[in-house]
């Protein structure tokens, strides 16, 4: 069974989100790229930034079940990169949440 394109989150939540972890998520993509299902994000493979990816993923993936998503972060690679897709009718909520 499909799970329906509907996030789990109040809007209470939803504005903590925003504000705690999605903002810092926007502003530390470096560059977008279009996906058939999506969209990926790039980061700078800084310090902390795998963790913040992960912690952002964890979250999503718990109030978003329609999503996938997919981190790769190569060692000596500067770049740490998130795929976010989901049913076609998703990728417009992809864009609007998370930035494109």
């Amino acid at each position: 069974m499909d799970s329906p394109i509907a996030c789990t989150l109040t809007e209470g939540q939803m504005r903590e989100r925003r504000a705690k972890i999605l903002e810092p998520f926007r502003s530390n993509t470096h560059l977008s790229e279009v996906l058939p299902g999506g969209y990926a994000y790039m980061f700078d493979a800084g310090t902390d930034a795998l963790v913040h990816v992960a912690r952002l993923v964890n979250l999503e993936r718990q109030c978003c079940p329609f999503l996938s998503f997919a981190i790769r972060a190569v060692a000596g690679d500067a770049t740490i990169r998130l795929e976010i897709t989901g049913p076609p009718e998703a990728k417009e909520l992809i864009a609007d949440f998370f930035g494109s």
